[in-house]
């Protein structure tokens, strides 16, 4: 009834749809909670992939194509989720095709079809019910305690086959892929699905609405009233942003005030109008710029908006709309700040009509910079490519613009620019308004014109009063034509790259054989004389078929491979509590207290050689407890004490004996993974292992976590290039048991990875428990094979407290007689997953139903008693162990840990050619763009304008390319960090080394790019060819472009990540590009702000350059001045 009555109303109906998908999807929650990325707390990982369901859920869709929607979930809500969609398609007639990594038997049973796929072809398609039957059919039965969907992933697998052959008296051969499609075609619903296929469909049965007419769910004033209310909160939610940038132009205003202040600006002489021209100059750049930060923002949407306008949420157009008017408000309070505080401080011309139009005319100018730099955005994106870009066709614009080269000495073969730069009409028009005021109307004694016009003709501008209203017209034009681009560039343009992952040899071997139908087999028959690598392989494939329980084999073979040796250590909490500030949210909603706990006082032990499973639904606080442990959290508040056998737990010492396993993959993507490896062993282990040691440990671990095939293999970014997820997985365990750890951390190791992934990762994790070490593991979706792999479970329910600690007993008996015998919990069905059953029978539904609460039954328990026995005992230290002790911080001595560093960085930039590369090809054009543009004006010495273009160059040069080096390194960096955070919180180095492998890198290449530059240019330009001014060019230039390369890394530093980075460096540019000395002479610069010129490091290698240059020229100039003179007096 509530449906019918919501339906009638259109916008309550879409309310309910959207509260029943939030309710269906367990987000109730988290429904007011902001989603968050990598800097800003949000959501966690599980709930994110369900936000990503719901999103399809919520629309009209009737077919739904879902790909893993269960990673990161626990079993219980990816069954009441494939649940919920099961009951849509049966009501509303619907269609879905779902895949699934590693589905629990209960889920698989929902499903109605089944579509089984390998090596690209079907083996089998049709009813769930049929499928045993048809690999009974083969010959292969799927035994007891096994799911079905893991019997189908490994039955089709060269290496898992054979275990499950029934037909004993004849003998295996292994079935191929084709041969298992190919009989399929024969089975009896193979043939009735051909039959299917074979009868056109009859259009005549199906309704002539069933198929939609129309392209987007509403009409196009819903759509761009959702998309304007959208980013009206996307606008308020990222305020920090816009309230950031206002005050960078207030202070900026400030400074620009107090510089060109009116009583040290007189209007008599020529020299007078240059110092307003600058004052112009600079207003003009400054409010451009200000809209650099639309390129970041539009880049930061751009793979949203992709997803949403490929499944067609709404057109380009409507995207694009709300972003242009939206910020017009804003650009309204901008040009207000600077226009209205600057105008009168500066001394412009007093006529209140000149400041309105000069207020219409940075309106203009404001709007159609952002429209410009949304442009870019969108053409460019991503961070490297566009930066690239728009600072080329900036670079363009602005000297092109009539300013820094006056029009007269413009090369003819550049001409077309000028007049195709918005700037030169902006200029020209703001120096009309300026230069044609009563001011400057006064005529100098030996001249006919007044001074205005004279100051505006030396510059090579336009005199005429008209072209203020040319230049605001120009502006509307590009306004309008740049946002139509961007509509464009929106509608048309593609993400760039697919995500894509690396074949191991062993794989590409056997897809190969398996299409040619040639398998040579060596888990069977006769093998022949082997070198101890294929000894290894063949103990590998037959491993693979004992699965997770017999490693017995492998076990012995491996054991002695464990060449380092390492102490066995206990972990033991009690009442461990942690805490948050309450989030804002949660305080409007009326919550009293200051802190959210997400802890409750939970305890226990965690012992070698035995394998702990720490479970709960998603947002139980698994995660948190393990980072807790691990010493991980940096913010919060934590309680309780943490004890590693019998003595407290010091985080300096711990982090050198234990591994942590983080859940996101964190690796530096241009690297391989033996380097990876090597790079951990060389600063982990400690330095009395010799370099052979190293090697053969480093080669024992990765035979045992099954990598050796990927040796020589990238590792990329995840879910650009390099290596797949279950990969990457391995590499990650890898690493961490690279440094020989006692006790390791990991969190969920097998989430987002297939059955046959996971259960290689799980054999990984077993092998290296059997070593006598202590390993923790959260995990979402255990299947029965998997859960049977671990000996204690941790169980926490929502809110942060414990409900089970202790043994789980052969197949789970322990655990399951625990629940079993709490009153009124339902029994366990055979063949059940256990572990979906207890996240079952302990959900917060059915404790509100059974009336009970599974903590307070907990603590009243045996098991509760002797697990604080356990913590009491272990917490007494052996006699023999004493605490532990290092007597140096990091294993490797400081010179190491550098070479280390350096070494790495080495590798990743050589390999990174879209970094190195893309710098070398925008310098090379830089220098030949600037080159053209000032040919030979370096030996042009005989007016003042001559020596102003040449130093106009060297402006350009030092500020575009500078900036454009710092823009480029931020995103470089950043990834970097990432890894940086990981590897120091492991204990493999300190900040120092690092940033000395991150500096010193940079000298090479940053040499190269200066003598790329400085060669072009210098000839091009014509500046005077001695080697002491050419050698003292290059100089200038090199540590130029290194302190602006640091600068770059170091804004990144400082803040949360390249995108911001990019927002707060550009506040300095502007102010070093004020105190440069070229917008404003020293001499004319007021006392008060004379420090600042000193400490602005562009003054100084702006003063080198042309001091070097022209500092000993006694050429005449125009005024009779030489030109050593004016340069002392300029500088």
């Amino acid at each position: 009834f509530v449906i019918i009555q919501a339906a009638s109303l259109e916008g309550q109906r879409a309310n309910l749809v959207t509260d029943y998908v939030i309710k269906i999807l367990g987000l109730e929650v988290c429904a007011d909670t902001m989603v968050g990325d990598e800097m800003r707390r949000g959501i966690s990982g599980g709930q994110k992939k369900r936000v990503t369901t719901g999103e399809m859920l919520v629309g009209p869709a009737r077919a739904l194509f879902m790909d893993e929607i269960s990673t990161g979930l626990d079993s219980s809500t990816t069954y009441q989720i494939v649940n919920s969609i099961r009951q849509s398609i049966h009501i509303l007639q619907g269609t879905a095709v779902i895949s699934l990594l590693q589905p629990a038997p209960e889920t698989f049973n929902l499903f109605d079809d089944i579509i089984l796929l390998s090596d690209g072809k079907i083996v089998y398609e049709g009813p769930r019910e049929n499928v045993l039957e048809f690999f009974e059919y083969m010959g292969f039965k799927c035994p007891e305690r096994k799911g079905v969907a893991d019997f189908l992933q490994e039955v089709t697998s060269k290496k898992d086959q054979e275990q499950y052959w029934e037909k004993k008296d004849e003998p295996y051969n292994f079935v191929t892929v084709k041969e298992f499609s190919e009989a399929f075609q024969s089975f009896h619903v193979g043939l009735k699905l051909g039959d299917e296929l074979d009868v056109p469909f009859d259009k005549a049965k199906s309704h002539p609405a069933a198929l939609t007419t129309k392209k987007y769910g509403v009409s196009k004033k819903e759509l761009l009233n959702a998309l304007i209310s959208r980013e009206y909160l996307l606008m308020k939610r990222n305020s920090f942003f816009y309230i950031f940038k206002l005050t960078q132009l207030i202070l900026t205003a400030i400074i620009t005030m107090t510089v060109f202040l009116r009583t040290k600006m007189p209007k008599k002489t020529i020299e007078d109008g240059t110092i307003f021209m600058s004052a112009l100059f600079f207003s003009v750049l400054m409010i451009m710029f200000n809209g650099f930060a639309e390129l970041v923002m539009t880049i930061l949407k751009l793979p949203t908006f992709y997803k949403q306008r490929d499944l067609l949420f709404f057109p380009a157009w409507a995207y694009s709309l709300p972003t242009w008017i939206l910020k017009i408000p804003i650009t309204f309070i901008e040009v207000s700040i600077w226009v209205f505080t600057t105008y009168y401080v500066i001394g412009f011309d007093p006529h209140v009509g000149r400041l309105f139009k000069m207020y219409l005319l940075m309106l203009c100018i404001n709007q159609m910079a952002s429209a410009l730099f949304r442009l870019m955005g969108s053409l460019g994106r991503n961070m490297i490519v566009a930066n690239t870009f728009g600072s080329f066709a900036l670079l363009a614009v602005i000297v092109l613009g009539g300013f820094i080269l006056s029009r007269d000495d413009i090369k003819k073969w550049w001409i077309w620019g000028y007049w195709f730069s918005p700037m030169m009409y902006v200029q020209n028009a703001i120096a009309v308004n300026e230069f044609l005021g009563d001011s400057w109307r006064h005529v100098p004694a030996d001249s006919t014109e007044s001074l205005g016009v004279i100051i505006m003709k030396s510059r090579g501008l336009f005199p005429e009063a008209y072209w203020y209203w040319l230049g605001v017209g120009v502006s509307i034009g590009y306004i309008f034509l740049f946002n139509s681009l961007f509509t464009l560039a929106l509608a048309y343009l593609k993400p760039f790259g697919k995500p894509q992952a690396v074949l191991s040899e062993e794989i590409l071997a056997e897809r190969n054989a398996c299409k040619t139908g040639e398998i040579e087999l060596s888990s069977r028959g006769k093998i022949p004389v082997e070198t101890g690598d294929d000894v290894q392989r063949s103990v590998l494939s037959t491993s693979m078929s004992s699965r997770l329980g017999s490693i017995s084999e492998v076990s012995k073979n491996r054991k002695r491979g464990m060449v380092l040796p390492f102490e066995p250590l206990s972990i033991t909490f009690d009442d461990i509590k942690y805490a948050v500030d309450m989030p804002q949210e949660m305080k409007a909603q009326g919550i009293p207290e200051d802190r959210l706990e997400l802890l409750k006082g939970v305890s226990g032990a965690f012992r070698p050689g035995i394998l702990t499973a720490l479970m709960g639904v998603s947002g139980a606080g698994k995660t948190t407890l393990m980072d807790v442990l691990a010493g991980r959290k940096t913010g919060g508040y934590i309680e309780g004490r943490i004890m590693i056998s019998g003595y407290p737990k010091k985080q300096e010492t711990f982090a050198r004996v234990a591994g942590y396993c983080e859940q996101t993959d964190i690796h530096s993507p241009h690297v391989t993974v033996y380097e990876s490896l090597q790079f951990s062993a060389w600063l982990r282990l400690p330095p009395d292992v010799d370099s052979a040691s190293k090697k053969i440990f480093v080669d024992e671990v990765m035979e045992l976590v099954e990598l050796t095939p990927l040796r020589e293999a990238l590792v990329g970014l995840p879910g650009v290039d390099g290596l797949s997820t279950e990969q990457r997985k391995r590499l990650t365990i890898a690493v961490e048991l690279i440094a020989n750890p006692s006790i390791i951390f990991m969190d969920e190791p097998t989430s987002g990875l297939d059955a046959r992934a996971a259960a290689i990762v799980m054999r990984t994790v077993r092998n290296t428990v059997d070593t006598g070490r202590t390993v923790v593991c959260t995990i979402h979706q255990p299947s029965i094979d998997i859960f049977d792999s671990f000996d204690e479970l941790f169980l926490l329910k929502r809110g942060g407290e414990e409900i089970y600690v202790g043994p789980l007993g052969r197949q789970s008996s322990h655990l399951i007689k625990y629940f079993e015998g709490i009153n009124r919990v339902s029994k366990i069905t055979d063949g059940y997953n256990p572990a979906t059953w207890m996240l079952e029978v302990t959900s917060a539904a059915q404790e509100a139903a059974l009336g009970v609460n599974f903590t307070e039954v907990y603590k009243n328990s045996e098991l509760y008693r002797r697990n604080k026995d356990l913590i009491k005992e272990l917490n007494t230290p052996p006699p023999d162990l004493k605490d532990l002790y290092f007597p140096t911080q990091y294993s490797q001595s400081f010179f190491t840990q550098c070479t280390s560093c350096l070494w790495k960085q080495h590798l990743s930039y050589w390999r990174n050619p879209p970094y190195s590369a893309v710098r070398f090809l925008f310098t090379t054009f830089i220098a030949l763009l600037f080159g053209t543009i000032f040919w030979d004006l370096g030996s042009k010495r005989g007016k003042q304008q001559d020596i102003f273009n040449a130093m106009g160059s060297m402006y350009c040069a030092v500020l575009f390319i500078g900036s454009q080096n710092a823009g480029s390194v931020q995103p470089v960096v950043a990834i970097e960090r990432t890894v940086f955070y990981r590897e120091r919180a492991a204990g493999m180095y300190s900040a120092l080394p690092y940033a000395f492998g991150q500096v010193v890198i940079e000298l090479p290449y940053v040499f190269i790019q200066t003598l790329t530059y400085g060669v072009i240019v210098y000839a091009m330009i014509g500046f005077e060819w001695t080697v002491a001014k050419f050698l003292w060019y290059l100089f200038f230039m090199y540590f130029t472009l290194l302190y602006f390369t640091f600068y770059g890394m170091m804004t990144v530093a400082v803040t949360p990540n390249h995108n911001i980075a990019s927002i707060v460096s550009s506040a300095f540019y502007i102010i070093w590009n004020l105190f440069s000395g070229f917008i404003i002479p020293k001499t004319r610069i007021p006392v008060w702000w004379r420090w600042f010129y000193y400490i602005s490091p562009v003054s100084w290698t702006l003063y080198g350059l042309v001091a070097s240059q022209f500092g000993d020229i006694q050429d005449k100039l125009d005024t009779g001045e030489t030109v050593e003179e004016f340069s002392k007096e300029f500088l």
